[in-house]
């Protein structure tokens, strides 16, 4: 069983000097000699517990997936300037600047856009860059990180405030709520004694493997499907024993964007090799944003690992 489920720069740290060049070009968006806006009264509580004033979002900076396709869902598709290398869906964004992975970001990049609101990932990074954004006059919201139906409400309840489409925000958090029961519900009805074994790889030079607490891991159960990994905690490197014991019947990778991997290329890992998934050459190929991105589209993601997980229903 072979599955593949379609979708649609790195550190720069700056020098203290840099770092004060940056904060005088962030404010010269900001002041009044180029087109200054009172920003908003209204404030945001965002995932970090910070207070924010918004301002009016008319040039948006989305950092994650999740962040950009929800953005889009409530019709502010337009008022995006740039997004981060993972944000993909729709096909639009990628015609956007981008500044590069979210959990590697150049501020001096960011900047550069000239964004009146940042929207970020809760997990964009690294620290210091973090810290460099969060004393910029750019208003910075970040969105939390929560791998639940009621993590994606309140992805989009947050970024609707934001963005002043709150009455917007409200259909479209209905509607992604009603679609993720619906799916989930398809997929419960798989009885515990057909219920497979599935591990979630990054890639296989180190088999860094999908524990609880990950995104991957939520999918994977709502799918339908056992995670023997969930008895660790993120991400953790399997060794040959250790696959050898959970035994799974079926592994699951993100797509390298090249028609990889392939399960030739994945069950020529000795690891892998022994393990009954292997029989079969059961690998399912997916596209990361749309199954682990927890947004607007992580229904269909959910009914579509099912059906490949089971496709005798």
């Amino acid at each position: 069983m072979v599955g593949s489920l379609s979708e649609g720069r790195g550190i720069r740290w700056l020098q203290p000097g840099r770092i004060a060049a940056v904060l005088l070009l962030a404010l010269s968006v900001l002041a009044p000699s180029g087109g200054f806006k009172a920003l908003a009264a209204e404030t945001v509580v965002d995932a970090l517990g910070r207070t924010v004033a918004p301002g009016p979002g008319t040039r948006i900076l989305t950092l994650g997936s999740d962040v950009t396709e929800i953005v889009h869902a409530l019709g502010a598709g337009g008022r995006i300037v740039g997004v981060d290398r993972g944000s993909k869906y729709p096909p639009s964004v990628t015609q956007k600047p981008n500044v590069g992975y979210r959990r590697q970001l150049s501020v001096e990049g960011t900047a550069s856009l000239r964004p009146d609101l940042i929207l970020a990932a809760e997990d964009s990074g690294p620290p210091e860059a973090v810290e460099v954004l969060k004393s910029l006059a750019i208003p910075v919201v970040f969105i939390p990180q929560d791998n639940s139906p009621q993590g994606i409400e309140r992805k989009i309840t947050l970024i609707a405030a934001a963005l002043g489409l709150e009455d917007k925000g409200k259909v479209v958090s209905a509607e992604v709520l009603t679609a993720f029961q619906a799916a989930a519900d398809l997929a419960s009805k798989i009885p515990p004694e057909r219920r497979k074994k599935v591990v979630f790889f990054h890639g296989l030079v180190k088999l860094s493997a999908a524990g609880a607490g990950t995104s991957a891991d939520a999918i994977i159960r709502y799918a339908g499907g056992l995670n023997p990994m969930d008895v660790v905690q993120g991400y953790k490197a399997a060794s040959e024993e250790k696959l050898i014991e959970m035994a799974p019947d079926v592994i699951v990778m993100m797509s390298d964007g090249k028609g990889g991997p392939t399960p030739e290329q994945v069950f020529a890992n000795r690891a892998l090799a022994a393990t009954p998934a292997a029989v079969n050459k059961a690998l399912i190929v997916l596209d990361g944003a749309y199954m682990i991105g927890f947004g607007p589209r992580t229904s269909d993601a959910i009914r579509d690992l099912a059906k490949a997980l089971y496709p005798e229903g």
